[in-house]
């Protein structure tokens, strides 16, 4: 009978070149640059391969002991399990070996729970594992089962239950940790350790004493090993939850991408993909935005907590409402006007983001509505000005809740478009210390527009470095008019160099940031400044490798000459007066860092964007805050501007990454050019109005 079912005579069988080279699914891993921390997978089936090596021989032994005491043995069918089974009817264990389960793993026989079927399917199991016998050894075939067998819902393979179960690696599971592993296997809903604590427990001991048994283990270690509790460190891996939940969905869009130009299924193929991100940094970002995010969006309650900031503007909730999946469905599937009424006036029970947790409460949807609105959100990036590397990546203060990635999102930058102003500028041979009227210019045929200071403060005049340091509008637009109507294009190309795509216009308006662009592309524009005038393309993956090893794609930066060494160094100087006597000055004064920083804040009118981006010789990092509706924001510059909406992220992150030593971030000053400086950056002579600062610090 077997060997016309070898035939294949009642159903295909897997060819040898299959057999060879069996295809579980297997999920594509996203690593950190250390090219060992685990950011997260991509994947159908979570499931991830080890070596034999890899795997912790506790794991091995229990799983001899408890499942398959002669898999050493035996040719992939135990004769005398086989006869004890059929005597017994099953109730001193299953007649299945370990290559036998491999068989089913792999190549799904079991598609129907019948008994004629199930004893098909039982014989084509027995064939398939005599052959995997020939073509595997012990050590290869019991290495492909803990590497196929399923331990929780959608966690396939050892490497992942470890990492789920015990957040580790598998060579890294203990005695006990291995026994609750492979005790898992006999029934994934009932020996859970974490739904399951006890009932987990008493498989667990099941294992020890089989291993016990079988001289796997001393007597005294198993009793000593029985009475300890199950030690968990339960980390379910989700697209929404973990590190780098933002950058991981940006690279999944990429991916994606880059998959189907290239015959690769992100899902199935088990890639390997090496990031630039940088796991501690990445730590400490999301640690910033969330230690300064809660705290201003308390501010921000507090303000509001009587006066609901919407109510100004009705409009928003309607246009929240418009964008729900709830409504689109609604309009979908053809819903009345009163049906879509009910559906977003009826109460539910729903979850909901709070920062002190997730609650339980019932809401109706046009409520859930309003309470997101409340929400301040953030995006913020940090990178290698010189390599192009990004090193962290956060789009937001919750992904499960908020989706919209503010990295990649475009918003108005106000002030911390200036720099490009000034860069223009000094590269076009206007130096620093050069001094402007501290009044509005008139652009042709621009006539009617008229720059505004935040004050309303105007007379008197400011070289470029004061009117750098402390924001002032109207010096930027005296700045750029002297280059009349070529002004404003000039600005765009050197943008264009420095890595900025986003949609912007030849309008006078451009030295004030009115334009919107994203924090990718600022972040990168600003590197241009820290590397000599070269700007380098941002960069998230150094490297793709198959499912073997085999490197499949490299990347590097592009890079462009945007600027002189010289004239790049200038700037930087020009902008270290932000954080030295100007808007950014807090990071001085209450931060306590004092270290070379060029900055600068940026606060659109109206205090709905607020900015900040700091350079350092080695990392250019910044971000933005606000609402996703404009329409909602603080009231006031004191609480609305960049100052004090994004430079407490920059700030704590930046604390974080310099006090951690392994880091090897310089505290040093910025490179001096080999090409001459000519200009004089020492302004002392112009600086005769310093004392304006003290109307604009904080803008």
């Amino acid at each position: 009978m077997l060997l016309i079912i070898s035939w294949g005579w009642f159903g295909k069988l897997p060819s040898t070149k299959e057999l060879e080279d069996p295809t579980p699914s297997l999920a594509t891993e996203v690593y950190a640059d250390d090219s060992t921390t685990v950011l997260g997978r991509f994947y159908i089936e979570n499931r991830s391969n080890s070596n034999h090596r890899d795997i912790s021989q506790y794991v091995y032994d229990a799983l001899i002991a408890t499942e398959d005491v002669r898999f050493e043995d035996h040719s992939g069918i135990d004769a005398r399990r086989l006869v004890s089974a059929a005597v017994y009817l099953g109730k001193n264990g299953g007649a299945s070996t370990i290559t036998q389960q491999l068989a089913k793993n792999l190549f799904k026989t079991r598609h129907n729970s019948n008994l004629v079927a199930t004893i098909w399917a039982k014989l084509k199991e027995w064939v398939l594992c005599v052959r995997l016998e020939r073509l595997y050894t012990k050590e290869e075939i019991i290495t492909m089962y803990l590497n196929t067998v399923q331990f929780q819902g959608n966690a396939y393979g050892i490497k992942t239950a470890s990492k789920v179960f015990f957040n580790k690696s598998p060579d890294k599971l203990n005695l006990q940790e291995s026994a609750t592993l492979v005790g898992l296997l006999k029934a994934i809903g009932t020996f859970n350790p974490i739904s399951n604590p006890e009932k987990s427990k008493n498989r667990r001991n099941t294992v020890l004493e089989q291993m016990q048994k079988y001289d796997y283990l001393k007597p005294e270690v198993c009793d000593s090993v029985k009475k300890m509790p199950i030690e968990t460190n339960y980390s379910s891996e989700s697209h929404t939850q973990g590190q780098a939940t933002y950058f991981r969905e940006y690279l999944r869009d990429y991916l994606n991408k880059w998959c189907n130009e290239n015959g690769y299924n992100l899902y199935r193929d088990g890639l390997k993909i090496y990031t630039t991100i940088n796991a501690k940094m990445q730590q400490y970002a999301e640690d910033a935005v969330l230690k300064h995010m809660k705290t201003l969006q308390a501010e921000f309650h507090t303000i509001y907590k009587k006066n609901v900031p919407w109510k100004k503007t009705p409009e928003s909730v309607n246009t929240a409402m418009l964008r729900t999946d709830r409504y689109l469905n609604l309009k979908k599937a053809n819903a009345t006007d009163d049906e879509i009424y009910d559906a977003f006036y009826t109460p539910v029970k729903m979850k909901i983001f709070t920062w002190d947790g997730e609650k339980d409460t019932t809401l109706t949807p046009m409520d859930s509505i309003k309470h997101y609105l409340y929400y301040l959100n953030c995006g913020f990036m940090s990178m290698n000005p010189k390599t192009g590397f990004i090193k962290a990546w956060v789009g937001g203060i919750n992904y499960k809740y908020f989706q919209v990635d503010h990295v990649a999102t475009q918003r108005q930058p106000g002030s911390t478009f200036k720099p490009f102003t000034y860069a223009y500028a000094i590269d076009n041979g206007i130096p620093p210390c050069t001094s402007f009227p501290n009044v509005p210019p008139v652009f042709k045929g621009y006539e009617s527009w008229q720059p505004r200071n935040a004050d309303g403060s105007y007379g008197g005049s400011f070289s470029m470095r004061v009117g750098y340091a402390l924001s002032v509008n109207c010096i930027a637009a005296q700045v750029l008019s002297q280059f009349n109507e070529q002004g404003p294009q000039g600005v765009i190309d050197l943008c264009r160099k420095m890595g900025i795509k986003s949609d912007l216009k030849p309008y006078p308006t451009i030295c004030l940031g009115v334009f919107d662009v994203s924090v990718f592309e600022m972040v990168g524009a600003y590197g241009t400044f820290a590397n000599q005038g070269v700007w380098t393309e941002p960069i998230f993956i150094n490297k793709i490798e198959d499912k073997n090893g085999n490197v499949l794609q490299e990347f590097s930066p592009r890079t462009v000459e945007a600027m002189g060494a010289d004239k790049a160094y200038v700037m930087l100087d020009l902008m270290k007066g932000c954080v030295n006597m100007g808007t950014g000055i807090e990071v001085r004064t209450r931060f306590g860092i004092n270290t070379p920083i060029a900055a600068k804040t940026g606060t659109t009118s109206n205090y709905a964007d607020g900015w900040f981006i700091g350079i350092t010789p080695d990392l250019v990092s910044g971000g933005w805050v606000g609402n996703d509706d404009r329409s909602i924001h603080f009231p006031d510059i004191a609480h609305g501007c960049g100052g004090h909406m994004a430079l407490p992220i920059w700030a704590y992150y930046m604390q974080k990454v310099y006090a951690d030593r392994s880091l090897n971030i310089s505290k040093g000053d910025f490179e001096y050019p080999k090409t001459e400086i000519k200009v004089d950056m020492n302004c002392s002579n112009n600086d005769d109005n310093e004392t304006y600062r003290d109307f604009l610090i904080g803008f």
